[in-house]
């Protein structure tokens, strides 16, 4: 089979599509035909080596933790009904996912819902989960104004849509017309370029009265900084990522008290135990997909050309969830 590989931690160019023997299922066990393998911002992390939720791997490695495909070879003790089914699986701890064949778990597998396509089924297992996450520490109302920031990312996408799902009044922040474009026509009720200088008087105009509620803020950096600046005295801050080279806001007790906000970082434990288990949020972003209440968006590339893949979303070059298709 073909997969990616990595030899040697550094720059994108270290991933090389390799032919490499296909992997047998173990016990309790299944392989899956892979036809799409998510792309997460930490794979661009742990292939150069850097700190993470995850270990760094062991070189030589094939990297990837979200498939969706067909289950074509079952391990000793699995239950036969498993062959053939359309599933899709966030493999955890063990990556392997850059791939044509992937072998996980039987308890790690969910079937795919009808009506949901096995890219659009990898994003909800992992961008889609985490979105519900999120959500659990700010559920927003008819009576909120939130502010999204990377709008036209993976979880940004979803993020605008459950909240206009839930009445709230939507403005979205991205990186040039072509993105901005995107995130009107997902329903945002304001796309605003981030990069031009003026973008905050622009979300004060459409704004008027009504004042920012939740902010939703995966850039940080000066973005984030002039975003905080709008939202209004017992706002909401929600943190969950950060920009290439930005690094997370440091955000004093004492600033939080003079704005009167709060701020939260819900990724981690506490996101866990509000929800179940991280399963419990994988069983209900699957859900909200095949209902249509909630819809990925999907940049895909060729399973061979995942050195590009990292490298656009390095840049932020991409829009929604990242996906290779063998």
């Amino acid at each position: 089979m073909h997969a990616i590989r990595l030899h040697a931690f550094g720059p994108a160019e270290n991933l090389t599509y390799e032919e490499t023997e296909r992997p047998a299922p173990g016990p309790g066990q299944v392989r899956i035909a892979v036809a799409a393998a998510g792309v997460h911002v930490l794979d661009t992390t742990l292939r150069q080596g850097g700190p993470g939720p995850y270990p760094a791997p062991e070189l030589p490695t094939i990297p990837g933790r979200e498939v969706a495909g067909t289950v074509d070879a079952l391990g000793e003790g699995v239950d036969p009904a498993w062959l053939g089914k359309q599933v899709v699986a966030h493999l955890g701890m063990v990556p392997g996912g850059y791939a044509e064949a992937a072998v996980t778990d039987t308890d790690r597998l969910h079937p795919v819902p009808d009506g949901l396509g096995p890219a659009e089924a990898v994003a909800m297992i992992g961008t889609g989960r985490t979105t519900l996450g999120i959500l659990q520490f700010a559920e927003p109302g008819p009576e909120d104004v939130v502010l999204v920031t990377a709008a036209a990312g993976g979880i940004g996408t979803l993020l605008v849509q459950y909240a206009k799902n839930a009445g709230a009044t939507v403005i979205g922040l991205a990186g040039g017309p072509d993105k901005t474009a995107r995130v009107r026509a997902n329903g945002a009720d304001l796309a605003v370029d981030y990069t031009q200088p003026d973008w905050p008087d622009r979300v004060r105009e459409f704004r008027g009265d009504r004042p920012v509620t939740i902010l939703f803020d995966a850039v940080a950096g000066d973005t984030a900084r002039a975003a905080l600046d709008l939202l209004a005295p017992g706002g909401r801050h929600l943190a969950y990522g950060w920009a290439p080279g930005a690094g997370p806001l440091d955000l004093t007790d004492e600033e939080l008290a003079d704005r009167g906000i709060t701020s939260t970082t819900p990724l981690g434990p506490a996101m866990l135990e509000k929800a179940g288990g991280l399963r419990a949020l994988e069983t209900r972003s699957l859900t909200e997909a095949a209902s249509g209440r909630l819809r990925p968006a999907v940049h895909p590339f060729p399973l061979a050309e995942a050195a590009a893949a990292h490298r656009a979303l390095e840049t932020r070059g991409t829009t929604g969830k990242v996906v290779l298709i063998p």
